[in-house]
């Protein structure tokens, strides 16, 4: 781990603002980690989509001290960028870092608290998907998903896979990795195989359950199967261990201190996993952060009861008990509502020009208007009249729902196309 100089770090966002326009659109297509507009959910979205159709064995692997041992003249030969820019990244590559007063000149490996670090991981690993799918018989191409040095590979027969973990081992020793022997395994998202079923990644837990048959396909004649994404056992302890420490470590706080620090961390994993089968997961987390707190007032009054602490910490808010002083509430696992996530199109680039489909998607975009990219989010990229999607080379409208242009609030407005709006105005119609 090393911090680059304040100058280092700006000029590292210069060279990355250079050079990430022409790799994002050279990256393949299943490549999700640390790259602009994609998240872990479009990864886990990818492998339902491979998977959901057929049972499948996969091979969940990991590189070992990827950003550590990754080749120098791997990473400079694939940029092929211009001098001067070539003379900058290798000389980041071969910085000095100061350990307790000794130098240390690495030979390998990208110096991770950069900017431009995980663009030239990403540099470097790119070209691991097509290996693989040309490795495969063409017939029946493996699924190959990767999210920063975690990829697993998804087929349904089990020699091409151990013949493709073997190629992707050769690949990745080009350029000085090797798969970690401890976290790379062989599995099935259906049946038992070397006493697992199914696999973790990226903090989720992927499986098939078994089904009746008439409630989803059948396999092999058996009865059938549901493909269900979930958050891991490990996601699930570390945030009963957050939730405990963060408790602890607030038990002289007042109760609205107690409140602002536990808030961010429920919130921020009910986001994370809102996009899974999670319901009952978060049932689970607030009932046990209920008797976590339930602790924590009875130890703040030794000498009074139950029922006398209860209605001191706990208060109705909006027709429902929560845990309140009457001015902060805590939220809970459970308010976040379960959605689905909608994966990004594989060949797309936030720099190929389509702002209507990334502001659609991000709700924002640095060329145009704050409240248009909003209302694109808000309609889904469609018209508000004719329900049609947008495309870069409509004319997009603003209408005033009720025709009073000084009314700019956000809920008085409407994307529509030129033609639909004039349409609008002369019929009344919206």
């Amino acid at each position: 781990m090393s911090i680059p100089t304040m100058l280092d770090r700006a000029l590292q966002d210069l060279v990355k603002l250079a050079l990430e326009p022409e790799w994002e659109a050279r990256f393949e297509p299943n490549s999700y980690g640390f790259r602009p507009g994609r998240s872990p959910h479009d990864a886990l979205e990818s492998i339902f989509n491979f998977i959901r159709l057929k049972p499948k064995y996969v091979l969940d692997a990991d590189i070992a001290k990827c950003f550590d041992r990754i080749s120098h003249d791997t990473i400079l030969d694939k940029l092929h960028t211009i001098r001067p820019i070539e003379r900058l990244v290798r000389g980041w590559l071969k910085a000095g870092i100061v350990d307790h007063g000794e130098t240390i000149f690495p030979q390998a490996g990208t110096a991770q608290g950069g900017p431009l670090s995980p663009l030239l991981a990403n540099v470097a690993l790119h070209g691991l998907e097509t290996v693989l799918r040309q490795a495969a018989p063409a017939k029946s191409p493996p699924g190959v998903i990767r999210y920063a040095d975690d990829f697993v590979v998804v087929h349904h027969d089990l020699d091409t896979l151990h013949h493709l973990k073997t190629v992707a081992a050769e690949w990745l020793a080009h350029i000085g990795l090797q798969l970690h022997p401890e976290k790379t395994h062989i599995t099935h998202t259906l049946e038992p195989h070397d006493g697992r079923i199914g696999f973790d990644f990226l903090g989720f837990h992927v499986r098939q359950y078994p089904v009746g048959k008439h409630r989803t396909r059948t396999y092999r004649g058996k009865p059938g199967y549901k493909t269900l994404i979930k958050p891991s056992r490990k996601a699930l302890q570390r945030q009963r261990d957050k939730l405990r420490d963060i408790i602890q470590h607030h038990r002289g706080a007042p109760q609205a201190g107690l409140v602002y620090a536990l808030n961010p961390v429920i919130q921020g994993w009910a986001n994370y996993y809102q996009y899974c089968v999670a319901k009952h997961d978060c049932q689970i987390l607030d009932n046990i952060l209920y008797h976590q707190l339930t602790r924590w007032a009875r130890y703040r009054h030794p000498r009074k009861s139950g029922k006398w602490c209860y209605p001191r910490y706990w208060r109705k808010v909006n027709g429902r008990v929560r845990f309140s002083d009457g001015e902060s509430a805590l939220s809970f696992h459970q308010t976040t509502a379960v959605s689905r996530f909608v994966k990004v199109q594989g060949d797309r680039s936030p720099f190929d020009g389509d702002w209507v489909y990334w502001s659609t998607r991000l709700g924002r975009d640095p060329s145009k208007p704050r409240r248009v990219t909003r209302l694109l989010k808000r309609q889904r990229g469609c018209c508000a009249f004719c329900g049609l999607r947008f495309t870069t080379d409509d004319v997009i409208e603003m209408h005033h729902h009720d025709e009073n242009h000084t009314n700019n609030a956000f809920d008085n407005l409407r994307l529509l196309h030129g033609h639909c709006h004039d349409v609008v105005h002369g019929t009344g119609y919206l």
